[in-house]
């Protein structure tokens, strides 16, 4: 679904070998996340202010959804 019209458009991006996630608005990277509390506060400090990240229409998550953080969850447990 496209986000809103005035709506910027952001890409959680397939999380990386380390797990960690690159949160973008267009062609501009916003921050890297390793957690998804991480893209609230990628988000916030670009002024972009969503309550609930996991439901926002104006995120796209790629290479699995908003709980898919492979890689640090192994290094969380071990």
């Amino acid at each position: 679904m496209a986000p809103p019209t005035g709506q910027p458009h952001i890409v959680v991006h397939a999380p990386a070998l380390d797990g960690s996630r690159r949160v973008t608005s267009g062609d501009e990277t916003l921050g890297i996340a390793s957690h998804v509390d991480d893209v609230g506060e990628i988000l916030r400090l670009a002024d972009l202010y969503v309550t609930d990240v996991e439901e926002a229409d104006l995120i796209e998550w790629q290479g699995g959804g908003p709980d898919d953080w492979p890689g640090l969850s192994e290094h969380h447990e071990a």
